[in-house]
């Protein structure tokens, strides 16, 4: 069935990951493809078949998701020329195409789309020095810069990452900061919580960008046998490789201190309610803003985020926290 635009996609939503891979970005993917599929929009995500236990297409809580073949992955970043293959044919089924940037592939998608394309920019891609490192930031930055320049619209997490991202030339002209949706997860039950010392919590990948160590030093120079902190988030399946044998190093046999694992939804709202305080001690530009830090606050637990641009938005406009330096365990 076509639409009023002449087309049988309202929107083509073109990302390297999706649900069930749990990261900021997918999760903010996944929020807009099912929100508007309520309010009867014919949505189709074009993703990466990361995971090969995962079918090539199905529908997932209404939203067609077709996955495409990988060759194999640098990095963070599926190589796939199925997915560009893929993108193209949906971008010219579809009334828009949503583009979620950084994305290698981004600037060709878009030179061959028909659709206008909204691209959403997440976060700059931050790597370590080497020449392959380089490289692929490089070819990354100049694919998304692309996309930003030929695109209809171009959404922004906050004005303070577009501000201080490498790409702020093409940002700043035509961003719109759109905070990313948040849910509302208090309400839980404090089922977390061991004995009755100050608890902490961290939630989120266990990856290097998080800063997880730092955390950890910091509460481990607490002399406090009562102080709990708690570290919720996926460390077996994620883009990139985890730090999980670093922070397990860090933490040493201190049994103040919890690997929860994986979370899933049910879980979360109890986790929040277990909380005297979330930490967010992200350490580079890969972290732009923090959801689960809004979520926290929204739970009624006060907030520690780093200095780093988009990540301090939050604590900045409510005052329901505190501000630290990137890697400062004294002042974690």
């Amino acid at each position: 069935m076509t639409g009023q635009h002449g087309k049988d996609v309202d929107l083509a939503l073109i990302l390297n990951y999706y649900s069930p891979y749990v990261s900021g970005l997918t999760n903010v993917a996944r929020d807009l493809a099912e929100a508007l599929v309520e309010r009867d929009w014919r949505v189709r995500v074009v993703t990466t078949r990361h995971d090969l236990a995962l079918p090539s297409t199905e529908i997932v809580n209404g939203v067609d998701v077709e996955r495409a073949n990988v060759l194999t992955t640098i990095g963070k970043g599926p190589i796939s020329p199925d997915f560009v293959r893929r993108a193209r044919a949906v971008t010219r089924r579809a009334a828009v195409a949503n583009l979620h940037l950084p994305m290698l592939e981004a600037g060709v998608i878009t030179r061959c789309s028909p659709s206008p394309v909204v691209a959403t920019y997440h976060c700059d891609v931050s790597l370590p020095p080497g020449r392959l490192n380089d490289a692929q930031r490089w070819a990354i930055d100049t694919s998304s810069s692309s996309t930003l320049r030929r695109s209809a619209a171009v959404v922004v997490t906050s004005a303070d990452y577009a501000e201080h991202s490498r790409l702020r030339r093409q940002l700043s002209n035509q961003a719109v900061a759109i905070p990313p949706p948040c849910h509302d997860r208090s309400g839980g039950m404090a089922r977390f919580r061991d004995g009755a010392g100050f608890h902490i919590g961290f939630l989120g990948r266990i990856v290097e960008e998080k800063g997880i160590e730092y955390l950890v030093d910091a509460v481990r120079g607490i002399d406090d046998p009562h102080l709990r902190l708690l570290i919720g988030g996926e460390f077996s399946d994620v883009a990139g490789g985890s730090v999980i044998d670093r922070v397990r190093a860090r933490i040493d046999g201190d049994e103040r201190i919890r690997l929860l694992g994986f979370l899933a939804e049910p879980d979360i709202s109890d986790f929040y309610a277990s909380l005297d305080a979330f930490a967010l001690p992200s350490v580079n530009p890969f972290e732009a803003f923090g959801i689960v830090q809004v979520e926290a606050m929204m739970c009624g637990v006060p907030v520690l985020a780093s200095n780093l641009p988009g990540v301090r938005v939050p604590v900045q406009e409510t005052g329901f926290g505190v501000i630290v330096e990137v890697r400062d365990i004294e002042g974690i």
